[in-house]
C-alpha cells in the first residue's frame, strides 16, 4: 500500500484500522458503520453475518457485519484471538502481497463493551464479478465450463504451492471475473479462516476441494487438471478428491439430519 503503514484510531469503544489509501474517506466510512442498519443496500442478510454495499465517490464499498459473539467468544476475541474482522483485513493484505486475488481491504472496526468484543465489521472494495463458483457449475456451455474449471484448479494449485490453506474453499467464496480472451480471474472472499505458511500434504490438498461440488463429473475435470499440474497419477488424484468430497457430503447431511431431530424435540 504505497509503503505506508496503516494508521490506528480509537474513539469511544470502537477501534478501527484503515488502509492509508482510503484515509481521506475515513469520516464517510465511519458514518456507514455508525448507521449500518439504516444506510446502504443488503446483498446478503443471514442469521450470522450480513453484507451491505455503499456508494463511495465513483465506486462502491462492501461492509461485512459479523454476528455478535456470545459471552465466551467476547472474551476470546478481546484477549486471546484476533476478531474475524481483523483477520479478514490482515489476510486480504497477505493474499494480495502473495499475488492472490481478493477485493482490496479498506478497514476493519471492532466495537467493545464492558465484557469484550461486541460487534465487528470488515470493509473492502466491492468487486463486481461475472459469477461465483456455484454459478459456474450451472453454465450450459460445457466447453466454457470446463475451461474455467481448469483455470480455477490452477488458481487453487497456486494457493497450495504458496502454502496457503483457504479453509472455507466453498462454492460461494470464489468470485470469477471474465478478463477477456478466454481468461478468467479468481478472487477469494470470506477470508477469516485461512492458514498461511502451511505446507499442505497431498491429502490436505485434496480435502480442500471437498466443499465445492457433489458432481462426480466436475471432480473428474478438476482432478485431471490437478494431476496435470502436480505430476501426480490422475486416477490417484481422482480417487482422493472424490473420497474427500463424499466424506464431506456425508458429514454435511448427517449434520442436517441431527439439526432436524433437535428442532423436532424442541417443539
Amino acid at each position: 500500500f504505497g509503503g505506508k503503514s496503516p494508521t490506528l484510531f480509537y474513539f469511544r469503544t470502537m477501534k478501527s484500522f484503515f488502509n492509508p489509501e482510503f484515509a481521506a474517506n475515513k469520516d464517510f466510512i465511519e458514518g456507514c458503520i455508525a448507521q449500518y442498519s439504516n444506510l446502504g443496500t443488503y446483498i446478503y442478510k443471514g442469521s450470522r453475518n450480513s453484507l451491505k454495499v455503499f456508494n463511495l465517490n465513483d465506486g462502491t464499498i462492501c461492509i461485512k457485519a459479523f454476528k455478535k459473539p456470545h459471552f465466551f467468544n467476547k472474551i476470546i476475541y478481546t484477549y486471546f484471538r484476533k476478531s474475524k474482522a481483523k483477520r479478514s483485513f490482515e489476510y486480504a493484505q497477505l493474499l494480495l502481497e502473495k499475488g492472490i486475488g481478493t477485493p482490496s481491504p479498506i478497514a476493519y472496526f471492532e466495537n467493545f463493551d464492558q465484557l469484550g468484543l461486541n460487534d465487528s465489521y470488515y470493509v473492502s472494495v466491492f468487486l463486481k464479478s461475472d459469477f461465483r463458483f456455484r454459478e459456474l457449475l450451472k453454465l450450459e456451455d460445457e466447453v466454457q465450463k470446463e475451461a474455467i474449471l481448469r483455470q480455477f484448479v490452477a488458481f487453487t494449485y497456486r494457493l497450495h504451492q504458496s502454502h496457503i490453506e483457504f479453509i472455507d474453499h466453498s462454492a460461494g467464496n470464489t468470485l470469477i471475473k471474465d478478463v477477456g480472451n478466454g481468461t478468467y480471474a479468481f478472487y477469494l472472499v470470506d477470508l477469516n479462516r485461512t492458514n498461511f505458511d502451511k505446507k499442505l500434504t497431498f491429502e490436505e490438498c485434496m480435502k480442500n476441494f471437498s466443499k465445492l461440488t457433489s458432481s462426480e463429473a466436475v471432480i473428474r475435470i478438476m482432478s485431471d487438471e490437478y494431476a496435470n499440474l502436480s505430476g501426480e497419477n490422475s486416477e490417484k488424484v481422482f480417487r482422493a478428491m472424490w473420497s474427500a468430497t463424499q466424506e464431506f457430503q456425508e458429514q454435511y447431511y448427517r449434520k442436517k439430519r441431527w439439526k432436524k431431530k433437535l428442532k423436532f424435540w424442541k417443539k
